[in-house]
């Protein structure tokens, strides 16, 4: 499945990536946050499902990303397999301290527009992305690869999205090279929806000379759950 199928289910997707708790332990609105420039690629970008498993700069597939971390804001998780649900929607991370990847699209550092989602809180207290919104421009995220590989990224821009309004196109389009998309819930906390009303969207890039993720077997993917 490619970007185009996400792109499809997740503007609603806010609720997909974004049904993070039914009753938020703390405040009952995250920050909004718009800084930086997007990305000029992402501008137009037409999702496109591939014809071929993604590859990395030397034509083979690239190792499935297992850990992010994320220093500024003292993330270093664990990555569990998303995919797209039978309503189109991408399923949330099933434990609010760990960040999922959508694994039907491209691994972080394959060419496209790879997609990691986290919880913002829980019923509990904060959660692994509660932080995201303290990110600014220049800060560095590194993917680690199966492969033992770490793949590093550096922010280029926050935007703060109204679920009902989420332009889809621009957040998932294709995009030439490699690009990274962080996501988590913002805005406020609508207790009859039992949702937040927004998606916090970081986009991110290749840190400036670095060495792409190396190539590795694909792990085989699972069935799409329901």
């Amino acid at each position: 499945m490619g970007a185009g199928a996400l792109a499809a289910g997740i503007s609603l997707a806010g609720f997909g990536t974004a049904a993070v708790t039914d009753r938020p332990a703390a405040s009952a609105a995250v920050r909004a946050v718009d800084v930086g420039d997007l990305p000029a690629t992402v501008h137009g970008a037409a999702p496109t499902a591939p014809t071929a498993p993604v590859t990395g700069a030397a034509g083979a597939p690239v190792a499935p990303p297992v850990r992010l971390s994320i220093p500024r804001i003292d993330v270093d998780t664990r990555l569990s397999d998303l995919q797209v649900e039978g309503d189109g929607r991408l399923a949330a991370p099933a434990d609010p301290d760990v960040a999922g990847w959508w694994s039907q699209g491209p691994a972080p550092g394959s060419p496209g527009t790879a997609v990691i989602v986290g919880h913002v809180d829980s019923r509990t207290g904060p959660a692994v992305f509660a932080g995201l919104s303290e990110l600014r421009p220049g800060d560095a995220i590194d993917v680690r690869t199966a492969a033992g590989t770490t793949t590093a990224f550096t922010v280029q821009a926050l935007r703060s999205y109204d679920k009902q309004d989420f332009p889809a196109e621009q957040v998932f389009g294709d995009t030439a090279g490699p690009s990274l998309r962080l996501i988590t819930c913002s805005g406020d906390y609508d207790r009859e929806q039992h949702a937040y009303r927004a998606n916090l969207v970081v986009f991110a890039v290749p840190a400036p000379n670095a060495a792409p993720a190396a190539p590795a077997a694909p792990a085989a993917p699972a069935a799409p759950t329901s």
